[in-house]
């Protein structure tokens, strides 16, 4: 391909993402978004309102010859027939998260992209949120020294939302629907297979599906990390806590409001005094001596090597590897098939993780698309 072509999109799918695709697409140089298609008529009638031109069937966007990407917004449960029919008809995909209900799914999805030559990308794009890449930021160089516990958190208080993310046979659900982003952000940092995994989900709202849960995840390398997404947290805990050999980290919230307080390792290190704790006293919970540690702002965030669009661009013109790669998307289908697990069973689930973290992979394997 040209580098100077300028790729076409349909989205398929005009809902609250659909409509978000649009706005993004707009600001890339290198692809358009060439019409758009819904089942729903209002959507259908939202997407020329907003300009765009409005196919009439599915099948009308995979004939198009002038169509290069499909871009599939639509409920989970029908992401892997429409990528499948779209890669048989010529077309790459950009595919929201999760990409299907199984690991099982998306490998029949690889193995079609493989069978025409076409790209797969899944939207994870939440690698690219500022408050993550700190965090990456402080585990790749070890800014408290090394991170050995990773607290990942995401509350709200509005239950879950009254579309198809409360229905199980859309593939609804708050481990789905936002665990995947979470799940998929450590697995990308922490380059280390994953040994254990306990569960609880609730079902405090009496949907059929999650309305939250909490994931305890251990990694050979030693890391451990504690994912939680609610949707009845009135009160909300940080959305990071992380903790090194030399201090820990904390990130409130998305606004970034956050600090990091460390060991002063150029002071002698003194015993605290005890304080009056309750109706005790203790040393041990004491606050540190004065001077002990430093407070210190964030660090800059890990900064990518491109956009998703910019990315997914020159991959389809063979000048880049995907950023996200379907290895690490079926890593993250097992993690979260796993999650399930622990949380039916109440019991630990050990060595599930069948795919390989990124030191371990061939080449070939990392493009499997």
């Amino acid at each position: 391909m040209s580098a100077a072509k300028q790729h076409s999109v349909v989205i398929v799918g005009y809902g609250g993402m659909g409509s978000y695709h649009a706005k993004l697409i707009k600001d890339n140089s290198k692809l358009m978004v060439a019409g758009t298609f819904d089942v729903l008529q209002v959507r259908r009638e939202a997407s020329v309102e907003d300009g765009y031109f409005a196919y009439d069937s599915y099948e009308s966007v995979l004939n198009d010859p002038k169509v290069d990407i499909v871009l599939i917004a639509t409920p989970n449960e029908i992401h892997k027939e429409l990528a499948i029919e779209a890669m048989k008809a010529g077309k790459h995909i950009i595919c929201e998260k999760p990409v299907t209900l199984s690991s099982e799914d998306f490998e029949e999805m690889m193995a079609v992209a493989e069978e025409n030559d076409r790209v797969l990308m899944v939207h994870q794009n939440r690698r690219w949120d500022e408050d993550f890449l700190i965090i990456k930021e402080m585990y790749d160089h070890k800014t408290i020294g090394d991170l050995f516990q990773i607290e990942s958190r995401v509350h709200g208080a509005n239950g879950i939302p009254g579309d198809w993310r409360h229905l199980k046979e859309n593939g609804g659900g708050m481990l789905l629907d936002w665990g995947v982003h979470l799940l998929d952000q450590l697995l990308f940092m922490i380059d280390s297979k994953v040994t254990r995994v306990s569960s609880r989900l609730s079902f405090i709202l009496g949907d059929e599906v999650d309305d939250g849960f909490e994931a305890y995840l251990h990694f050979e390398n030693g890391v451990t990390a504690v994912v939680e997404v609610g949707t009845t947290n009135f009160i909300t805990l940080p959305r990071w806590y992380v903790k090194g050999l030399e201090g820990t980290g904390i990130i409130e919230d998305w606004s970034l409001k956050g600090r990091i307080v460390k060991r002063n390792n150029e002071v002698e290190r003194i015993e605290p005094k005890p304080i009056q704790a309750g109706v005790g006293l203790t040393k041990t919970m004491a606050p540190p001596s004065e001077g002990a540690t430093l407070t210190e702002a964030l660090p800059a965030p890990y900064a990518h090597p491109s956009s998703f669009y910019d990315n997914f661009t020159a991959v389809i013109e063979g000048t880049a590897e995907p950023l996200v790669t379907n290895v690490e998307v079926l890593r993250v289908l097992g993690l979260i098939e796993a999650i399930f697990e622990a949380g039916r069973t109440n019991e630990v689930v050990k060595d599930f993780d069948k795919y390989v973290p990124r030191s371990d992979r061939t080449a070939a394997a990392v493009h499997a698309s």
